[in-house]
């Protein structure tokens, strides 16, 4: 017993409740996340669009959630982090049950910018509140654990999600809508302003003067860079996978438990590679984490049943779990307090971005130069990302930046 306690104890050390309600919140409003992994397939099924205006659509809610982290980080450090959350939990809800009754491709568009702005506009803000509760020696097991929470609800959202999806699409909206609520109100009620007192007078600070200070960030610049790419690849999972699996015969169903593997994986992998991770070089991990990432999107091109897909997926959740528990983990590191938000967002534009340009380009590839030559470009750009990591972390170790592992 007292060693069951040592280890739940030196799992949690340096996470304090506060963040535990920002896990629990997560958690929630991820079970819930049934419309963006099924979007695409909405679109071409349920609405019948062509599957290069589908992905053209898909792409708006990347344009969203790229605004939204830099407008999102700009907010987190001039008016907290708390107000930023707030609006992002009850202003999501009214355009995601609007997309979900949307019939013209306009107000489709329209919703679909707009949830992808305001579903990603608290992002930011959770980064910088983590960082704002917890120690360095701790930061990747923070976000680690809180990307599993994210998983954790993603395993099991998939599942449901593919089960309603074959008989009624606009539950899929609703009962989002709904989880989202939920994690607006533990904000409302449970969770205080984390922003550190001393970082109030900086708020004030002339956007461009704060503009100024990324740009003597050339780590931070560079690193941003690179993860753009490795989201695009990443994307591919949400856009073209179901599409491939479709052209093999493969619906909704034996795609939710694709994905669900992958939620899964994370679910049994997270919490010892993350705990492993906290002691590992950060650039290198991440740096082998792209390969793995480019080798399962890679294996893709092999597959024509269940089975393979889900080896696919496999490999590449590996290199998935490894990138995003150590990537704001450094961004983290490298933030100074009074810049944590606009850090965070500038990081998460890179995700943003890449929800834009991956299924464009995805989307754009499969249907002109065919689907092997896609995932064949996965590979290679994995690789080459991959050696780009390794440079940074060069640089850095010469300027000698204080990044942790």
């Amino acid at each position: 017993m007292d060693a069951n306690k040592k280890g739940i104890a030196s799992l949690t050390e340096g996470l304090p409740p506060t963040y535990w309600l920002i896990w629990i919140g997560t958690l929630i409003n991820r079970l819930g996340g049934f419309v963006i992994p099924f979007l695409t397939l909405y679109l071409t099924i349920q609405r019948q669009i062509p599957v290069s205006q589908a992905a053209l659509m898909v792409s708006l809610f990347g344009a969203g959630s790229f605004i939204a982290q830099l407008t999102g980080g700009e907010l987190t450090d001039r008016f907290g982090r708390r107000p930023v959350m707030l609006m992002s939990f009850f202003i999501t809800p009214i355009f995601m049950v609007t997309l979900g009754f949307a019939e013209n491709l306009l107000l489709i568009s329209t919703s679909t910018f707009m949830v992808g702005f305001f579903t990603d506009l608290y992002r930011p803000a959770v980064g910088a509140a983590i960082a704002d509760l917890v120690p360095p020696d701790a930061r990747t097991r923070a976000y680690g654990y809180n990307y599993w929470a994210i998983n954790l609800g993603a395993a099991v959202a998939p599942l449901l999600a593919g089960l309603i999806a074959e008989y009624n699409y606009l539950t899929l909206f609703i009962a989002d809508a709904l989880t989202t609520i939920v994690f607006g109100f533990i904000v409302l009620f449970g969770i205080r302003e984390t922003r550190p007192p001393e970082t109030h007078q900086s708020s004030n600070t002339p956007l461009s003067e704060r503009l100024e200070q990324l740009k003597r960030a050339p780590i931070l610049l560079w690193f941003t860079f690179l993860v753009l790419f490795f989201g695009m690849i990443y994307m591919q999972g949400n856009v073209t996978l179901p599409l491939d699996m479709q052209s093999n015969g493969l619906g909704p169903k034996q795609y939710g438990l694709a994905i669900a593997l992958n939620g899964l994986i994370i679910i049994l992998v997270t919490i010892p590679v993350s705990n492993m991770a906290s002691t590992w070089p950060r650039f290198e991990t991440i740096a082998i984490a792209t390969v793995l990432l480019g080798l399962g999107f890679g294996f893709t091109a092999l597959a024509s049943t269940l089975p393979l897909y889900m080896i696919s997926v496999a490999i590449w959740t590996l290199g998935e779990i490894a990138g995003t528990a150590v990537g704001p983990a450094i961004i983290a590191d490298l933030s100074p307090p009074n810049l944590r938000g606009l850090y965070q967002g500038v990081f998460g534009s890179a995700w943003g971005l890449s929800f834009f340009l991956g299924p464009l380009a995805g989307g754009w590839v499969y249907e002109h130069l065919g689907k092997n030559t896609l995932w064949a470009g996965c590979l290679i750009l994995g690789i080459l990302v991959s050696f780009g990591f390794l440079l940074l972390s060069r640089k850095a170790k010469l300027e000698k930046l204080s990044v942790p592992g």
